[in-house]
C-alpha cells in the first residue's frame, strides 16, 4: 500500500473492527513508537496488538466508523474515528457490564516505506469510563 492511501482506515476497520490481528505485520513498522498508549500498552509494535485485543475483549462486537473527510498529507493521515460496541468483558479492571458504549478519538500517523512508524491519539477515555460506570457522568 502506498504512503498516503488510508492506513488509519483499514487499520480501524480490518484489525480493530473485524478483529484481523495479522494484519498488524502488513501495516506497522517492527520500529513502530506509540507516543500515546492505553495504560498496560507497551508503546512498541508490540503494544498495538495488546490494544486491539484488549478492545476486542472488553467489547466482542466493537465497531470502528471513520469519520469523513480525513486528512492526508505526505507520509502523515489523520482521522476522526467513533467506536461503538457492548462492554462484554474486563477492561482496565472494570468488569463486563452489559452496557452499550459509544466514544471517539482522533489519531495521527506516520508512514515511512508503506509502514506506520509513529502514532499519536486522543481517545475520549472518560466518556468511556463514565458508560461503563467506572466514574461518574
Amino acid at each position: 500500500m502506498p504512503d498516503g492511501t488510508g492506513m488509519i482506515k483499514r487499520f480501524y476497520t480490518e484489525v480493530v473492527g473485524g478483529g484481523n490481528l495479522a494484519l498488524i505485520d502488513e501495516l506497522v513498522s517492527d520500529d513502530f513508537v506509540d507516543h500515546d498508549p492505553m495504560p498496560g500498552q507497551s508503546p512498541s509494535k508490540d503494544g498495538v496488538g495488546f490494544f486491539v485485543t484488549t478492545m476486542r475483549a472488553a467489547f466482542p462486537d466493537l465497531k470502528a466508523t471513520v469519520m469523513e473527510p480525513a486528512l492526508v498529507d505526505r507520509n502523515f493521515e489523520a482521522l476522526y474515528v467513533v467506536l461503538a460496541g457492548t462492554h462484554q468483558g474486563e477492561l482496565m479492571g472494570v468488569a463486563a457490564t452489559g452496557r452499550s458504549v459509544k466514544f471517539s478519538g482522533i489519531d495521527i500517523i506516520r508512514i515511512e516505506d508503506g509502514k506506520v512508524v509513529e502514532h499519536w491519539g486522543a481517545t475520549d477515555i472518560m466518556a468511556l469510563m463514565q458508560q461503563i460506570g467506572a466514574v461518574p457522568e
